[in-house]
């Protein structure tokens, strides 16, 4: 890449982490393109050139915080840690996003059917082969009973994951709900204390 093309991807990233920041802040109906160029200290047009809308500037906000969730899990992987640490470092920042994520913007982004196919497409094509890849190390490692089929435990995770991002959720669980939970998740997927 050439000194211009690194200062326009420098732009974009400023660009898509202002207008995350400002859609967490305000939603996506309340964002304009107006406040985000002013946090990223450039012009409107350089969004419109670089986006062409508002909805292909919001679609972009949220698959760039996808993708780096996506590398933060996987450099999680790579890390010298027991199987046990990683799976507890990705289940506890997923709850983290859920929690922080968890006003209209998932309902927001789930309305627009565009967004919401794409959102599908990066779950089979990122998100799939990830997990798919943290249950193998988990067998190899034997963190993961080897006789559950990888199927099996793409559901057993996928219904957690339901449990967890439903509307209110976290805010309403107790603290014992939270705990057992967390016990279950990790002792009937482990199936070790």
């Amino acid at each position: 890449m050439n000194g211009y093309q690194i200062r326009t991807e420098k732009k974009k990233e400023g660009i898509l982490k202002a207008a995350f920041g400002l859609i967490l802040s305000f939603g996506i109906n309340k964002m304009s393109i107006a406040e985000v160029a002013k946090k990223a200290k450039v012009s409107p047009v350089s969004i419109y050139n670089y986006f062409g809308s508002k909805e292909g500037l919001v679609r972009s906000a949220v698959f760039h915080y996808m993708e780096q969730k996506i590398e933060e899990y996987e450099e999680i992987m790579e890390e010298n840690l027991p199987f046990q640490e990683k799976i507890k470092k990705i289940v506890f920042d997923n709850i983290e996003n859920v929690n922080f994520l968890e006003h209209d913007l998932l309902k927001t982004v789930m309305e627009h059917p565009m967004i919401r196919e794409e959102i599908e497409e990066f779950y089979q094509t990122k998100t799939i082969p990830f997990f798919n890849k943290l249950i193998q190390e988990g067998k190899r490692t034997d963190s993961i009973n080897a006789d559950i089929s990888s199927e099996a435990v793409m559901l057993y995770l996928q219904i957690f994951k339901e449990a967890i991002t439903r509307p209110g959720f976290l805010t309403q669980a107790s603290p014992t709900t939270l705990k057992d939970l967390n016990s279950l998740l990790y002792f009937g997927l482990l199936g070790k204390g």
